[in-house]
């Protein structure tokens, strides 16, 4: 069902009610009533320690699960005068409708800044608020991206994709396009508001990427701040994908789509404006299963091995044969291949028309080879010392950034052939 609004009528009266705010900070959650009550408290305290001169609203948007995350909510006691609201949105399940239902509130409540907060977040702070608020208030800044001190081996989907990806295409540094936790001005809101994208992935996992590429595409002016360590319900990478790397991949790939005139004209990258401390703390680690994800990477080439032949290049689908039969120790899965492996499924992507999502899901096991390579080459290193290795990687897809131009139009040409002849038999 194509919902008119995200906000139920007993939420749209709530607004109604309050008529303005300066400040609105949204909580997305699902299921999260062991850590609902900790961030609802950290949001308060900033509030009140940074704009108690100013009308804030606090808004929870929930996914409707039979958990106590509304009721934990609802018992929380904020500051006398700060507003609060416990909503379950109307929508597809997922992140991006309870996000959309943020926006509403924030255009209706004619704010001047607006912040959500992933509601799984062991290490949020009080400061957190002012950092992602303050550019947008003080500054005049439209969007607001996190910079987080994360473990090595959390964020692998932003560290070997989306990062990557999202600087070589649209040529900004921004650290993590997924981050989840953002500040965006009401011009902001009401653009995401007015884009036709509610029935599609965006209203799922693909929310934050999409957020963040129309910032850029729109030419907003834009920063980042750091909040410091994260620590959230993180998982190992070879244990939990489903949906969310799907439905981020997906959005990715639409989204160059639908801005191929815009990314085929940037050059290289630049830096974004960053505020906010620098905490060189090592975060706390996360168990990951190495020998599992060397097994997918050869049971995906197995399994899908004639399809890759198919699809990619003969020099990239001989690859991916030869480290299928390297042993433990050997395996390795470069930078150079993984970029050519990813541009070229995006490029494919972009030419068939239908059974788009079976491709996506035969990415899989590449991803896994490639966190694989990752892990084994950082094992001995810290978090920072990591980083090194994930910057010499977005560098390494923006100087092949012109073998994903040649071969994006190349194999929709192909494709418009294929077809042409397959008509004509």
């Amino acid at each position: 069902m194509d919902y008119f609004t995200a906000l139920r009528p007993y939420t749209a009266k709530r607004i109604e009610e309050i008529e303005r705010a300066d400040i609105l900070v949204g909580i997305p959650c699902y299921n999260n009533e062991k850590t609902i009550t900790h961030v609802i408290q950290m949001v308060t305290h900033g509030l009140h320690h940074h704009f108690r001169d100013r009308k804030c609203v606090i808004l929870i948007a929930d996914g409707g699960p039979t958990d106590d995350t509304r009721e934990a909510a609802k018992e929380f006691e904020i500051k006398p005068w700060q507003e609060k609201i416990v909503s379950i949105y109307r929508g597809p399940a997922g992140k991006g409708s309870a996000l959309r239902s943020i926006f509403e509130a924030a255009k209706r409540l004619q704010v001047r800044a607006c912040a959500v907060i992933d509601s799984d977040l062991r290490s949020i702070t009080s400061d957190w608020i002012k950092y992602l608020i303050d550019p947008v208030f003080e500054g005049g800044y439209e969007f607001v991206a996190p910079v987080y001190t994360r473990y090595k081996y959390d964020g692998t989907i932003t560290n070997n994709i989306v990062y990557s990806l999202t600087r070589a295409l649209y040529g900004k540094r921004i650290r993590q396009p997924i981050g989840g936790d953002f500040a965006f001005s009401r011009d902001m809101a009401e653009a995401y508001i007015d884009q036709d994208v509610w029935q599609t992935d965006v209203a799922r996992f693909g929310i934050d990427i999409w957020m963040t590429t129309l910032a850029i595409t729109k030419g907003c002016k834009l920063c980042q701040a750091r909040l410091g360590v994260k620590v959230h319900d993180a998982k190992d990478p070879s244990e939990s994908l489903g949906p969310m790397f799907r439905q981020v991949l997906g959005t990715l790939f639409v989204l160059m789509e639908q801005n191929e005139t815009y990314w085929k004209k940037v050059k290289g990258s630049s830096v974004v404006d960053t505020f906010g401390p620098e905490q060189l703390i090592e975060p706390e680690p996360i168990k990951v299963n190495l020998e599992g994800l060397i097994d997918r990477y050869r049971l995906g080439i197995k399994q899908f091995g004639p399809l890759y032949r198919e699809i990619l290049s003969e020099d990239c689908a001989r690859e991916l044969e030869s480290i299928r039969k390297l042993s433990d120790r050997k395996f390795s899965l470069s930078m150079y291949v993984w970029v050519c492996l990813l541009y070229e499924m995006a490029a494919t992507f972009h030419s068939w028309p239908h059974n788009r999502q079976k491709l996506v899901e035969i990415i899989t096991p590449l991803y896994y080879g490639r966190i694989a390579s990752f892990i084994k080459q950082t094992r001995d290193m810290s978090s920072f010392e990591a980083e090194k290795l994930v910057e010499e990687q977005a560098i390494e897809f923006e100087e092949n950034k012109d073998y994903l131009v040649s071969i994006w139009d190349r194999k929709k040409n192909e494709n418009r052939e294929f077809t042409g002849h397959a008509q004509q038999a």
